[in-house]
């Protein structure tokens, strides 16, 4: 642990007599209450309980079961620095002209390279690889029943494994093991309202080897920041060690990932700390997923309705596939959805369907998860499938299945879409899901698809969704080279929201 770390640590204990409870809001655990489930930790179990600073810690008499860590590999795509001038503002030649010898600057914290991986003119990474500096780097999975993964980087740069959003940023060659672990294994869930800790991503066990060389670490989360419902102060990075389990603030909070700084490795994960007496419904992303079991006499299809997890979602389809069952390409929902809430689905033409209500929860991977079975007979007719929010009536998924689109479902993916194609098929989500715009605005100027005055109308948009639909409909209306030049942009600039999307139609 850095000198850094041990400083902002502190232990605190209590007399052995005294009876201290701590109670865990893990609205990814619960499937019975209506937003979130907690943990009471007893003495027996948990024996001190105390904040300090920035940092919590509760003391555990029995230490958690040992687990260890995973890698990561990337592509990179040139992004040309030759200017590009709109069809209609020729006159703002003298700018463009000034670009042309102006590569875009350095301004995210991941390295631009990055953007190469979701540029859609690169292979792009398999969910057994990470996308790095130099290309993908393979993982070896060296235990599947404890979902065990080592990865080596052999160079120093970014890493990001796109099928889980797990990055790191190293300084030199460096061995990670990464294994991903339950959280329902280390904290009780039980039902209790004084402390209020919702999980908010995977909880994985990182180990290094050499120590020292990795200076970020990228760790995913589920929660819906655009949504500008939740404070960055709650999240924590939960590190379970020895000692107890220890509360740390992540450097920076981005849509998709938390990071952490100079880090300690342990088993760790992203908890979201609600105040004491809050009923907010916390937003998160989320995934539907639909399988179809084809029989002679009678199709049936499973539909989920989960948080955007890639460990439960690999759960799932490993355990659709011990009985044949093929996921369908779908899309997620556009719009964050709230943590414990419900929703109805139904079916044009009516179609049996048990049951027709589904919570949105967490269960931990390797339990039985909720689904929707829809019975469609021969299915001689394409079917419309639609979730909707229970309480407000709200249409929040909806695809249509065909007939011939099962002979297909078993096929390996189809391959990247190219960028004025793929700016099409993500264009709801784009304008969901984009968050601040400025240095993409300033991409924009630069390479002269957009004048000054056409950069201030998109900023002067009272909403964050307001200024995203202007901005692709803007570019739309520019033509395909600008659309292109906004997905490198975005690309570059946002890499974890195109890898996401990205990922979601190779994984389909």
């Amino acid at each position: 642990m850095s000198a850094r770390s041990k400083q902002k640590q502190k232990q605190i204990s209590t007399p052995s007599q005294d009876r201290c409870k701590a109670d865990f809001f893990s609205g990814y655990d619960d499937v019975s209450h209506p937003r979130s489930s907690a943990a009471q930790i007893q003495d027996d179990q948990f024996s001190t309980f105390s904040e300090s600073g920035g940092y919590c810690e509760v003391l555990i008499s029995k230490p958690p079961p040992h687990i260890t860590a995973l890698g990561t590999e990337s592509c990179e795509e040139e992004i040309s620095c030759s200017p590009f001038r709109s069809e209609s503002e020729d006159q703002e030649s003298s700018q463009s002209q000034e670009s042309e010898d102006t590569c875009w600057e350095e301004k995210t914290v991941v390295p631009h390279l990055v953007a190469k991986l979701c540029s859609g003119t690169e292979p792009v990474c398999k969910s057994n690889q990470f996308l790095g500096p130099e290309g993908n780097v393979d993982i070896e999975l060296i235990d599947k029943s404890a979902n065990r993964y080592s990865v080596h980087f052999p160079v120093a740069g970014f890493y990001l494994w796109p099928a889980t959003g797990l990055g790191f940023l190293v300084t030199a060659a460096v061995t990670v093991t990464v294994t991903f672990d339950s959280w329902g294994r280390h904290l009780d869930l039980k039902l209790q309202h004084h402390e209020k800790w919702m999980v908010a991503g995977p909880l994985l066990d990182i180990s290094v080897e050499p120590e020292g060389v990795i200076t970020e670490i990228h760790l995913p989360h589920v929660i819906s920041l655009p949504a500008n419902e939740v404070d960055i102060s709650w999240f924590q990075v939960a590190h379970f060690k020895d000692e107890g389990m220890v509360l740390e603030p992540p450097a920076r909070v981005e849509p998709f990932y938390a990071i952490l700084e100079n880090p300690s490795f342990s088993l760790l994960g992203i908890l979201l700390r609600l105040a004491r007496g809050t009923c907010l419904s916390v937003p998160i992303t989320s995934t539907a997923l639909i399988y179809y079991h084809f029989h002679s006499e009678d199709v049936k299809f499973h539909l989920y309705l989960i948080p955007s997890d890639s460990l439960l979602t690999k759960a799932i389809d490993e355990e659709e596939a011990k009985f044949q069952g093929v996921r369908l390409q779908t899309s997620p929902p556009v719009d964050p959805l709230n943590f414990g809430s419900r929703y109805i689905v139904s079916c044009s033409p009516p179609l049996e369907i048990i049951p027709k209500e589904l919570k949105l929860s967490y269960r931990n991977p390797g339990e039985i998860q909720v689904f929707s079975k829809v019975y469609a007979g021969r299915m001689k007719e394409p079917i419309m499938l639609e979730i909707t929010e229970k309480r407000y009536k709200t249409l929040i998924w909806y695809t249509l299945v065909k007939p011939e689109e099962l002979q297909f479902g078993a096929t390996s993916a189809p391959p990247p879409l190219p960028a004025v194609a793929f700016m099409k098929e993500h264009r709801r989500h784009l304008q969901a899901r984009m968050g601040n715009l400025n240095g993409v605005l300033d991409d924009l100027q630069d390479r002269g698809v957009f004048t000054e005055e056409e950069k201030e109308m998109v900023q002067q948009m009272p909403t964050q969704q307001r200024r995203n639909e202007t901005l692709l409909r803007m570019v739309e209306n520019k033509g395909h080279q600008a659309q292109k030049v906004l997905f490198k942009s975005i690309s570059r600039r946002d890499p974890y929201l195109m890898s996401y999307l990205n990922q979601q139609s190779l994984q389909q």
